[in-house]
């Protein structure tokens, strides 16, 4: 029974690693149909791809420093989907988290720049956390769909963002584009030492490993694993589970939040509109390309912020759109999605019976 229960456990293992690398080549080969069509070589346009992202020490730190807000931003959906939610308002809880954090620095302008730091942290966190836990307390309460409400939140972000940058925290001095007063060099977060990659990269591998361990080894993550399998079961024994989804959505806003403050206070130095960068629903595809497995959300993300960074040297080179890599990200989702049907269904990874 036991030898049993490590082979179909190695073939789910098996099934969670060849799948989405399966995806990842069917979804080159699909962009490399595209490519075809705007008339250029696919190899080629895989070459430079590849020495855009990982090419050089000075692409892998281009990589990094764009695979930092992905990571946190991950967490986002990777935390609620083990109570069976379908979080997609990553973007709005990062745009909240780096607003309130750029708030709190013009309100604290006398106070040391490692409290400005810590204080702005909090604020990321907290309004990432509680924007999406209110759509985690509208599923809960109201029976509203998660994923409907988390992306109507983006919008309504993106709107306060706009109103706020242009109005009441609007720095006089920014004319063409509204932002908040830019943040002194003492309170702008600095570069891992050697790289010139920032430490928000060092934050989400922290975070990602800190939500492995409370997923994994904590009665409270167990409780979440139960009530993500059959609610019906999780409340007959008497599991919280109301408090459990706004606890795990608190926890995956607070992530993105915390990319959000990051993003201002190591990359823009104040809050403007660059803040809506399409981390946010990047992060979306690295959570499901990741099988919304914490650790494996580092290494995913990485490889899709390789991705991203490579799309000036094809824009420099081939003459491609410097979107090109996000119609690669598109294609990707699509088929990522596609693919969930086919876990449990290949036969060549299936644990065979031993006959005696």
């Amino acid at each position: 029974m036991a030898e049993g229960f490590l082979s179909k456990r190695a073939s789910a293992t098996a099934e969670a690693f060849v799948i989405p690398l399966l995806a990842l080549v069917v979804s080159l080969a699909l962009f490399g149909v595209c490519v075809m069509f705007a008339g250029k070589n696919p190899f080629e346009v895989y070459g430079l791809m590849y020495e855009g992202a990982f090419g050089s020490w000075f692409s892998w730190q281009n990589s990094l420093t764009r695979a930092a807000p992905l990571i946190l931003t991950a967490l986002c959906t990777a935390l609620p989907s083990r109570l069976g939610l379908i979080i997609i308002g990553n973007e709005g809880a990062l745009v909240m988290g780096g607003l309130c954090a750029a708030a709190t620095a013009m309100a604290l302008p006398q106070a040391p720049p490692w409290i400005i730091q810590l204080a702005m942290a909090a604020a990321g966190i907290i309004a990432g956390g509680l924007w999406i836990a209110l759509a985690g307390i509208l599923r809960h309460v109201r029976a509203v769909n998660e994923t409907i409400s988390s992306l109507l939140l983006v919008y309504i972000a993106t709107a306060l963002l706009n109103q706020l940058v242009e109005g009441p925290l609007r720095d006089p001095a920014s004319l063409n584009k509204p932002s908040t007063p830019p943040l002194a060099d003492g309170v702008m977060i600095g570069t891992i030492p050697g790289t010139s990659v920032h430490w928000g990269l060092v934050f989400g591998v922290i975070a990602c490993i800190a939500s492995q361990i409370l997923i994994r080894y904590t009665t409270i993550g167990f409780s979440a694993r139960v009530a993500g399998g059959n609610v019906r079961a999780a409340r007959m024994v008497g599991l919280p589970v109301g408090a459990l989804i706004v606890l795990f959505c608190f926890l995956g806003g607070g992530a993105a939040g915390l990319a959000g403050m990051v993003e201002v206070a190591a990359v823009l130095g104040s809050a403007n509109a660059s803040l809506i960068a399409g981390y946010g629903y990047a992060g979306i595809l690295v959570s499901f390309l990741a099988r919304h497995n914490p650790i494996a959300i580092i290494p995913v993300a990485i490889l899709l912020g390789g991705i991203g960074a490579s799309g000036g040297l094809l824009q420099r080179r081939l003459g491609l759109p410097d979107a090109a890599t996000i119609v690669l990200q598109g294609i990707l989702f699509v088929v990522i999605l596609a693919s969930e049907a086919w876990y449990g269904r290949l036969r060549w990874l299936a644990p065979r019976a031993v006959s005696s």
